[in-house]
């Protein structure tokens, strides 16, 4: 059963920085946020789906073999769907694979696109002659602020409380006279995947710098609603009502920007050299956040109180809005190419090469 666990979370944890950083390689720029929010939607399904695979487990203890039977299958999708789909041609001409590159272009494009997406690799300087970058390269003075604005991205969506709400969601619906369990998990799980749709279809209009501190704002407001639905006097005949108000919405403003954001905006801020490791080290912070949150959490509300607990999430994600207006770059309707160019541009030396082989 260990060792089961440990191979499911490496291969959930490969993922989960692969996956984005592939979807927002080889989407059209135009459509590029909402398929990366599409990503996220479907990880709130798949949630969803688990809670109801899991139901039959109050009447028969030994279908947790069954439950893990189902997950087997969409593991097998994937396989058998990567196996057929085209690799990065940003990958691809960054290797040098320059007619393979072309092949993957007019295969998710079109064949009239192959020209104009093969100018833009050589003017973002992704087929120089620098290195592969290492891990020491990401806090250089070239890269240390992107990497640093997505390590921050996702230190502050854990840091703002979600999965500590989560967790703390069917105490919270108890204290309402909501007695099952299912139903308060459900309840979540529809406002985040409702939250999911919406910003998918908002992902390409708004922005995802908007969309991030609309989000923010939202979740600052609920949690402070969480706060004083257990202190305030006045409350106190509303507390359980205003305590799942303020959950549900709270959920709802993660799902529209906070949630998804993050993995789709740090593929897109990040310059190819370093994209791969740049995503890999802001996922880790991710779940390493994730982890000492899940471990603390409790011990740390039995010492100060659920309240002042929420109005700390609530603090940090007032402060998150104001990181996110003074640090983060509005990617929407811009290419790779083009967001690389401004916050890593090529040295001098590449800036040449490019000019003398484009001439």
């Amino acid at each position: 059963m260990i060792i089961g666990r440990l191979l499911a979370g490496i291969g959930i944890g490969i993922s989960s920085a692969l996956v984005p950083l592939y979807i927002s390689e080889i989407s059209p720029t135009e459509i590029r946020g909402a398929l990366g929010t599409i990503n996220q939607l479907f990880i709130c399904i798949g949630i969803l789906a688990a809670l109801v695979a899991g139901l039959p487990l109050a009447q028969n203890p030994a279908w947790w073999r069954t439950m893990f039977g189902i997950s087997i299958v969409p593991s097998i999708l994937l396989a058998l769907g990567m196996a057929v789909s085209p690799e990065s041609p940003r990958w691809l001409f960054q290797q040098g694979k320059i007619s393979q590159a072309e092949a993957a272009i007019k295969k998710l494009y079109g064949k009239e696109k192959v020209t104009e997406v093969m100018y833009d690799l050589k003017a973002s300087g992704q087929g120089s002659n620098e290195p592969d970058a290492n891990w020491f390269d990401l806090f250089s003075k070239r890269y240390w602020k992107v990497v640093s604005v997505g390590a921050a991205l996702f230190l502050l969506q854990q840091l703002a409380g979600i999965n500590a709400v989560v967790y703390y969601s069917t105490s919270v619906f108890r204290s309402a006279g909501i007695a099952s369990d299912v139903a308060a998990s459900a309840l979540v799980g529809a406002a985040n995947v409702f939250g999911t749709m919406i910003a998918s279809s908002l992902m390409d209009k708004q922005g995802r710098k908007s969309l991030l501190i609309t989000s923010f704002s939202g979740m600052a407001a609920s949690m402070l609603l969480l706060s004083l639905s257990f202190t305030w006097k006045a409350l106190a005949p509303y507390s359980g009502t205003l305590a799942v108000v303020g959950t549900v919405l709270y959920v709802l403003s993660f799902a529209l920007g906070a949630g998804p954001v993050p993995a789709l905006l740090l593929p897109e801020i990040f310059a190819s050299r370093i994209r791969a490791k740049a995503v890999a080290l802001s996922m880790g912070m991710h779940w390493v956040s994730n982890f000492f949150i899940g471990l603390y959490f409790l011990s740390v509300v039995n010492k100060f109180g659920i309240s002042t607990v929420y109005l700390g999430f609530a603090s940090v994600c007032a402060l998150a809005v104001l990181y996110i207006a003074g640090n983060v770059v509005e990617t929407k309707g811009r290419s790779l190419e083009e967001i690389e160019r401004e916050l890593s541009p090529p040295s001098k030396a590449d800036a040449n090469a490019f000019l003398v082989s484009d001439q």
